[in-house]
């Protein structure tokens, strides 16, 4: 069991691609004694590893925190489901497994806003690192890391058809989107090994759970962080039953991602003070920033019914369909359940005046009304298409003191004119693309939002009506140096020694793409800078006899 005479150099608090990698790469030196913290369970639930198991993983309370956001204006009065993974891996376990950076000029703001080694020259060497690519070693990728990129085992007719009617719009095709520029048309590269969902837990912790410098704990509620002298020195937790604190010798990282570490620092009394005083939490720290700048990808999800096409809807809704695709996975690990949710991409410009790809398409052999719902039984594809870089801000706020409940999120969606405007013209950017000729074999009729529905006004009402997260909340800890943002360029929060954040929550703007390879390369940097670190400062000991970490679990 803990005690107070047991001292971790680090305690990571998060076990999701940021945490897990951080995890691995400080317990490399066997000189450090690693604590890594992560409030969910094993990843031991047979769909984590499916891939098409990510259907029974968001939304179940055993591997995700089921958030609801806030009533949202700009969405007609919805509220929605905010998945976020509650297990070892983090949301890497639940996610869509789709392997995308971003773009170059996404880091290259990053370092223009002040933050010096985060431009698209600093941080390709981390995803390199990381990186086990089909291809191999390349000046644009790595083949010696853990984090495995592979090509998709299964296509679809309809799917190569909208490539080629993309291609007829002028949007050329492409094999892959991680060169720095990701504009053009094609399928996604995927985070599996041979069909099965490689997650962050396999890459980084499982192989380096017998490091005797290193424990894993599972089920670790973290409560707050503890400073002496302002100093982070400790983490105050429940464990099996009873609260525990902590206590780290070095440094104190928080993983727990956009949601979970603002809500650390405000019950830490670390945050804006007028929250913190509202809900009876000693102000310890002043940081206005903290949980605001929430940004996030909101999709809308135009269906096209078809005639004379295959889809998933058919066979999912079949017998013998479903046996199919059990046999054809236990043969070969392909067919349907290997898919990632979202086959085919495309990045494109919503108008010619973006300075690159600003739209983000996730084309799918499928349909349904709402996430969480039987597929339709008529054949029909999805074309998802979301603004990659939007101008709303939300927040992110504790609702009391208690780490049981849940936390207010309110991304305030569409809250933005030129969101709006975005939104509009991508409704009418994949109707161009659909009614290509490549795709009229299949008879495509517009099933939602709806063919009638043509003015600017109508667009506007049917992106509220329409519009879902694609889960890529960020910016909540927002890197930078001005009086908002909450960590350095070292990821080290503003006037707080001893503590850092290093997740998606650091983001001083979203990536123009998907999150999760980019909070892992966050994770990545912050190891690098905390093994420099430690290179350049003396041990700190947080007022107790520093002994070798004495495993807990």
């Amino acid at each position: 069991m803990p005690s107070a005479n047991k001292v971790y150099d680090y305690i990571i608090v998060g076990a999701g691609p940021a945490g897990s990698v951080l995890a691995n790469r400080l317990s490399a030196d066997p000189h450090h004694n690693v604590l890594l913290l992560e409030a969910g369970g094993q990843d031991n639930y047979p769909w984590i590893h499916i891939p098409v198991g990510y259907l029974y993983c968001i939304g179940n309370p055993r591997t995700d925190w089921c958030f609801k956001t806030e009533t949202q204006a700009g969405l007609q009065g919805r509220c929605l489901s905010y998945p976020r993974g509650k297990v070892l891996g983090g949301s890497s376990s639940i996610n869509g497994m789709i392997y995308m950076r971003g773009q170059a000029g996404d880091y290259n703001r990053w370092a223009e806003l002040g933050n010096s080694g985060w431009g698209w020259d600093d941080v390709l060497p981390l995803f390199k690192r990381s990186e086990k690519h089909f291809a191999g070693n390349s000046e644009l990728h790595g083949s010696e890391g853990e984090w495995r990129v592979e090509q998709q085992r299964y296509s679809w007719p309809i799917l190569d058809a909208f490539r080629d009617a993309a291609a007829q719009s002028g949007i050329a095709s492409v094999s892959d989107f991680n060169g720095g520029d990701n504009q053009g048309c094609g399928y996604f590269q995927v985070n599996q090994r041979s069909g099965v969902r490689w997650n962050a837990s396999k890459a980084f912790l499982r192989p380096i759970l017998k490091r005797p410098n290193l424990t894993v704990l599972t089920d670790v509620q973290v409560d707050k962080v503890l400073l002496e002298n302002g100093r982070a020195t400790q983490v105050s937790a429940r464990w099996q039953g009873a609260q525990h604190t902590f206590t780290a010798g070095c440094e104190i990282i928080l993983c727990a991602g956009s949601i979970g570490s603002p809500g650390i620092l405000q019950r830490s009394g670390i945050g804006p003070r007028p929250l913190l005083e509202s809900l009876g939490i000693t102000v310890l720290h002043e940081l206005p920033g903290v949980g605001r700048n929430l940004q996030d990808h909101l999709q809308l999800r135009l269906i096209f019914k078809l005639t004379k096409a295959r889809t998933l809807n058919q066979v999912a809704n079949s017998v013998w369909g479903k046996v199919g695709m059990g046999l054809r996975y236990a043969y070969d690990r392909s067919g349907p359940l290997a898919m990632a949710p979202s086959q085919l991409g495309a990045f494109v410009k919503s108008d010619p005046d973006q300075l690159s790809a600003n739209l983000q398409y996730h084309v799918q052999p499928l349909s349904l009304e709402r996430f969480g719902e039987p597929l339709h039984t008529f054949p029909a594809f999805t074309a998802s298409v979301c603004n990659l870089r939007p101008k709303s801000r939300g927040r992110v706020d504790i609702r009391s003191a208690n780490p049981d409940d849940a936390p207010l999120i309110d991304p305030n969606y569409l809250s933005h004119p030129d969101d709006l405007k975005v939104a509009a013209d991508a409704i009418r950017l994949t109707r161009r693309i659909v009614a290509s000729a490549a795709l009229q074999a299949f008879t495509p009729e517009e099933y939602l939002p709806g063919k009638d529905l043509q003015t600017e006004q109508e667009l506007y009402d049917a992106a509220a009506r329409i519009g879902t997260t694609i889960f890529h909340p960020v910016g909540t800890c927002r890197m930078g140096q001005d009086a908002e943002a909450v960590v350095d360029a070292q990821l080290r929060v503003h006037g707080v020694p001893g503590l850092r954040v290093a997740d998606a929550s650091i983001m001083p703007s979203i990536v123009s793409g998907n999150t999760c390879s980019p909070t892992l390369m966050i994770g990545e940097k912050a190891a690098q800078l905390i093994l420099q670190a430690s290179l350049e400062t003396p041990q700190y000991t947080a007022g107790v006899n520093r002994t070798a970490a004495i495993p807990v679990a």
